[in-house]
């Protein structure tokens, strides 16, 4: 079976002379059939998969990579699910979802974990690999007889299954949604538990707000206590974790598994390996290639399933989805003896105050080509921090050893939220701008930043059509191929799937050991920063009123310091040296805490 898939938002015919059609082979072996061609009512090609041969000649000739055919067995299209369009995306198999669990997914972005979601919460009617055609209920049953498919699409149909959905992009919410949180929040409420979930999630003091004023996580908690507060039979969480501080990611975590009602059915998208650990009952692993095809493994247990995942390697398929396997470290990174003792930044103890918010920072220092990791709650002055460094705080005062560093260092700062209009029109200006060199194959800002964040098949498209995750990528780009002394990332992990944000995880610390400069990261993805940081900086205080920056320490003194801030255990998995987190009152959690071990505790 061959999959032909086609961008269209890539594809410039009036620019390439058309060569994928005028090289085909089948095109020239003047045959009726063509491969290739523009069809009648259409302005570009269009590839028949029924008669491509998969020669290639094409995928090479596009002179825009617009061109992706993959050969994969034919046993795979009796098993086809959706299909947008011709020569679009392919998804194979769904998700298995079973009454009174969570079902888990994982994978890489522009697989289909977001496709699967519609169908399954009735929002797109499957085509099984037919645009165009219409299947009625009936046919959608037949099709998944013999399965547990069979039974819930029975009920989601004429059992009027009622589905929950939070959706993924929770900053698109302002533009549709108008009025106040209290009102919107009613409004949902049909257990009668709305404003309680808000109130345990720290959504008390904004539920007189309009929700155009909220911030990120505001709106994700919003959203969140929404979908639970609904009387459903299919509660659907696409990346709950989003603009989330790592105890919020927790308590969100409890809360969703407390909440759901019994033999209700549940299904979560999450790129937090910890959160989806903690949520899943099974997992699924939705693996293939980015925007051509994506395919819906057998279900596993969650430890195991997130483990395969890690590994590259799905038993069950006999499937090799990695080269590979993604390892954690089991014990803290330790700054070589070179490094440790040459300085490369310090500061005093200063004070910031900010629309009446005020941050402490107590004296520290970095050493040469280490990327430190600045940890705690929303609201407690991380970004204000990261603005200080690089010299754009505004409407704010700087008191005490006041920092210097703008006019001494030179700063590239990636900020928390991304606006497209801070970039060129397209990718390839964008890139260009930061680094002439960024590409040219065989250069150093190719290969160690364009080429590990895939952007070279980007560089035609326009900025502002661009993805979050997409989006996210450019941006992370954008500040580390510039010439800098300190580099600033607030949140590089928003948007990204696990493979991606490892990929920007070695990025980073590739370019700050080559160029033996610095780094500041400000994350909420423990696995991002254990893979990354090799110290980190610890923010306490009361959100929204004062914060306290202290540090930096080492990486196992940081997490602890951090954790049993929070009162929160990570143990690490056996297997992939990955962070778990401990149940509250569990056993690991009370040892943990016993010995004050919040972190690197590897679980026998």
């Amino acid at each position: 079976m061959r999959i032909a898939v086609v961008d269209y938002d890539l594809c410039k015919p009036n620019k390439c002379l058309l060569e994928c059609i005028r090289f085909c082979p089948v095109n020239r072996s003047r045959r009726e059939a063509k491969a290739i061609e523009i069809p009648e009512g259409r302005k570009k090609p269009v590839i028949y998969e029924e008669t491509c041969i998969g020669c290639g000649i094409c995928v090479k000739k596009c002179p825009f990579q617009a061109i992706s055919i993959e050969n994969l067995p034919d046993e795979l299209g009796k098993i086809a699910t959706h299909r947008y369009d011709v020569n679009s995306f392919k998804l194979f198999g769904l998700p298995t979802v079973k009454p009174g669990q969570v079902t888990g997914i994982i994978g890489k972005n522009g697989t289909g974990k977001t496709t699967s979601l519609k169908i399954l919460a009735g929002e797109i009617k499957p085509n099984f690999g037919e645009p165009g055609k219409e299947f009625n209920p009936e046919e959608v049953i037949q099709k998944f007889k013999g399965t547990e498919l069979q039974n819930y699409f029975e009920k989601l149909y004429f059992s009027n299954l009622k589905v929950a959905h939070k959706i993924q992009h929770v900053d698109l919410v302002p533009k549709f949604v108008k009025g106040f949180v209290r009102d919107l929040l009613k409004k949902a409420d049909e257990r009668g538990i709305a404003i309680e979930l808000a109130k345990e999630l720290g959504l008390g003091g904004v539920l007189d707000r309009d929700i155009s004023s909220l911030s990120g996580g505001e709106l994700q908690k919003m959203l969140i206590v929404s979908a639970l507060a609904k009387n459903a039979d299919v509660y659907i969480f696409d990346e709950p974790a989003s603009y989330l501080d790592v105890r919020e990611r927790i308590r969100i975590a409890h809360l969703i598994r407390d909440m759901l009602p019994p033999n209700s059915y549940g299904l979560v998208v999450e790129h937090d390996l910890a959160v989806l650990d903690y949520l899943s009952d099974n997992v699924h692993v939705i693996y293939g290639e980015p925007g051509v095809y994506g395919i819906v493994s057998k279900p596993y247990g969650v430890r195991v399933g997130i483990n395969n995942f890690l590994d590259g390697y799905l038993p069950a398929e006999n499937m090799r989805i990695r080269k590979e396997p993604i390892k954690f470290m089991v014990t803290p990174p330790q700054l070589e003896q070179s490094q440790a003792t040459e300085v490369f930044m310090e500061w005093g103890d200063f004070e910031v105050r900010l629309d009446g918010f005020r941050l402490t920072v107590n004296q520290g220092k970095v050493y040469v080509g280490e990327v430190v990791g600045i940890l705690g709650p929303n609201g407690i002055g991380k970004t204000t921090f990261v603005k200080t460094l690089a010299g754009e705080i505004e409407g704010g005062k700087v008191l005490g050893n006041k920092p210097q560093l703008s006019s001494t260092l030179v700063i590239s700062y990636k900020p928390q939220y991304i606006r497209t209009e801070s970039y060129p029109e397209t990718v390839q200006e964008t890139l260009l701008k930061a680094d002439p060199e960024a590409l040219t194959p065989g250069s150093f800002a190719f290969e160690e930043v364009v080429r590990p964040l895939g952007l070279f098949k980007l560089r035609e498209r326009r900025t502002s059509s661009l993805s979050g995750g997409e989006l996210q990528k450019v941006a992370v780009a954008y500040c580390l191929l510039r010439k800098a002394d300190v580099y600033l990332l607030d949140e590089p992990s928003a948007y990204l799937d696990v493979e991606e944000r490892l990929a920007v995880a070695r990025v980073i610390r590739r370019i700050i050991e080559t160029r033996k400069v610095t780094a500041f990261v400000v994350d909420h993805d423990v696995s991002l920063i254990d893979y990354v940081v090799k110290r980190v900086m610890v923010f306490d205080g009361e959100p929204g009123i004062y914060g306290v920056a202290s540090g930096p320490f080492d990486l196992r003194d940081g997490m602890n310091r951090f954790l049993s801030s929070i009162q929160v255990t990570f143990r690490r998995d056996v297997h992939s040296g990955r962070p778990r987190i401990n149940k509250p009152g569990s056993y690991f959690d009370r040892e943990q805490k016993r010995i004050g071990e919040y972190y690197y505790y590897v679980a026998q």
